[in-house]
């Protein structure tokens, strides 16, 4: 796989871009810089335009009206510009999904929403949808052959928020949120990679109802557990 792509789902360092970017979306992280900004803006509608591996770092300068060691004094290389347009995009992901769960009144209601909520983001944004639509044989593979990392890693995220209707008492004590997560994750990620001819995707009211159908019922919590012992 191109070594910038790569970049989508995982970085150098310890943590993944999508642990990053949730992370800035709780905690409301945003640079002073307006610059860097500008630049960002700029890349993300360059990548737009002509996609990540045609897009140079000229272009990006040209398009944000600065000159090109203004872009590298921000942005060392090109995967580090890359990096950070995609981490950002991924935080209005997450800053969009917390945004649309809080106006459901339900535990039932939230998981609706949120699925529905993750598929039009992602689908209906120019550079991830984009490339899921148009590149999905670079981007699929960078999100499924990475041992499992990007799955855990929204996995967590979506267990996080089933641990707090947990505390608030919207769904049972006794839920395996970790795997009830794992299969809400797996199930709209599927959606994702793999096109439908059954489930039209840009109807949120099939959607709502395919999740209301068959996600809902999982916060339901199964008299068996996985390996074998009793629930308490």
């Amino acid at each position: 796989m191109d070594p910038v792509l790569s970049l989508l789902m995982a970085s150098s360092e310890s943590e993944s871009l999508l642990e990053r970017a949730y992370e800035d979306a709780v905690e409301r992280a945003d640079g002073p810089d307006a610059s860097r900004a500008k630049i960002l803006d700029a890349a993300y509608e360059q990548f737009c335009r002509t996609g990540i591996q045609r897009t140079t770092m000229e272009d990006v300068a040209r398009r944000a009206n600065v000159s090109r060691i203004t872009v590298y004094r921000r942005f060392a290389t090109k995967d580090a510009l890359v990096e950070q347009v995609v981490r950002r995009e991924f935080r209005r992901y997450f800053d969009r999904f917390l945004s649309d769960i809080e106006r459901a009144g339900t535990a039932a209601d939230r998981v609706v929403l949120g699925f529905v909520s993750s598929l039009r983001a992602i689908r209906g944004n120019p550079l991830i949808g984009g490339l899921i639509e148009t590149e999905p044989d670079l981007i699929m593979p960078s999100m499924v052959n990475d041992g499992g990392r990007t799955l855990a890693v929204v996995r967590e995220f979506v267990a996080g928020q089933l641990r707090r209707e947990q505390r608030a008492g919207d769904v049972p004590a006794e839920l395996d949120v970790d795997l009830v997560a794992e299969l809400m994750v797996r199930v709209t990620g599927s959606f994702l990679a793999i096109p439908s001819r059954l489930v039209d995707l840009d109807d949120d009211a099939q959607l709502a109802t395919v999740a209301r159908r068959f996600l809902v019922p999982l916060l339901e919590p199964s008299p068996h557990r996985l390996d074998g012992a009793e629930p308490a």
